[in-house]
């Protein structure tokens, strides 16, 4: 059984940066792909990153490139979302989720991905 669980989420200003991570527990985080989702309450979930097994394959949705990178750390099996400047349009809820291999990492699939984490919120406003 895969559980998903995500920390670093807050409240930050404009421009600001936050951190976030993933704990894969189960089987071993190395056989997933894995990404990030964001939900925003009434509106459709947006792929925002995703990563290949061995992180050799990245991929982000327009709106957060240049902005935010994926890395994942399998030997301890997390996954991490560093976010830079930031802006009041990045406020959601953010999911860690992840995909058996074979799996594919393409940002516009990640959503229809297997396991999801609880979601972490993170809210930009000044």
């Amino acid at each position: 059984q895969v559980q998903l669980v995500e920390s670093g989420g807050g409240s930050v200003q404009p421009g600001g940066s936050l951190r976030l991570s993933c704990v894969h527990s189960g089987n071993p985080a190395s056989e997933y792909c894995m990404g990030w989702v964001r939900r925003v309450p009434g509106k459709e979930h947006e792929g925002v990153a995703v990563i290949s097994t061995t992180g050799a394959v990245r991929s982000y949705s327009a709106s957060v490139k240049e902005r935010f990178t994926i890395s994942r750390d399998n030997a301890n099996n997390t996954l991490y979302l560093q976010m830079d400047s930031l802006k009041p349009e990045d406020t959601a809820m953010y999911y860690c989720v992840a995909d058996r291999a074979p799996c594919i990492p393409r940002v516009s699939v990640v959503g229809n991905y297997n396991h999801w984490g609880q979601g972490t919120q993170v809210t930009v406003s000044s």
